[in-house]
């Protein structure tokens, strides 16, 4: 699936595109958005605004008392987290980016445990170092980097006259 995207009053051919000054367009190639720029951040972004719709869409669940507490991150890792990630192995990572996408896992993880109680009767919510604790360290970060790696292994082991790995070894023609 190939969509141009163009930010003027008229569509444009691809002919047309050669002889325009275009500061400003987006490109759809597949599922991944970049724009011009060469960046993916909206994309990003609107990937997380589509896993809180997937969590609050599923909210009942994540508020159920039937489930236990250990069923519920499963069922984060089941059901938001892949609406987050789809497409996550040609991501580049920057700090802001990398910044969101905890915030977001962090925001559902308070949500699926819920506050702390205190010595003295207060609450409170817990602390990154205690949902750390509590999902032994596999965030989001760490997800999308496995499966990263786990792209670079499908592509390497793929014969050589993919097209795919041409392009990852730099042999365009």
């Amino acid at each position: 699936m190939y969509v141009w995207t163009l930010r003027t009053w008229t569509l444009l051919k691809m002919a047309d595109l050669i002889n325009c000054a275009l500061t400003e367009f987006v490109i759809t190639v597949g599922v991944v958005i970049v724009n011009g720029n060469n960046s993916t951040e909206e994309e990003i972004k609107g990937r997380i605004s589509l896993g809180n719709k997937a969590f609050y869409a599923n909210q009942d669940l994540f508020k159920s008392k039937l489930l236990t507490k250990n069923s519920k991150p499963r069922m984060y890792k089941t059901l938001v987290r892949p609406v987050v990630t789809y497409a996550c192995e040609t991501w580049v990572l920057k700090g802001n980016i990398q910044t969101k996408l905890r915030v977001f896992e962090r925001k559902v993880i308070r949500r699926i445990y819920g506050p702390t109680k205190e010595k003295y009767g207060s609450w409170r919510i817990k602390w990154n170092e205690e949902l750390n604790r509590l999902t032994g360290n596999k965030n989001i970060i760490n997800y999308i980097k496995a499966q990263r790696l786990a792209w670079f292994g499908h592509i390497h082991r793929m014969p050589d006259n993919s097209m795919v790995k041409k392009y990852m070894n730099g042999h365009l023609h």
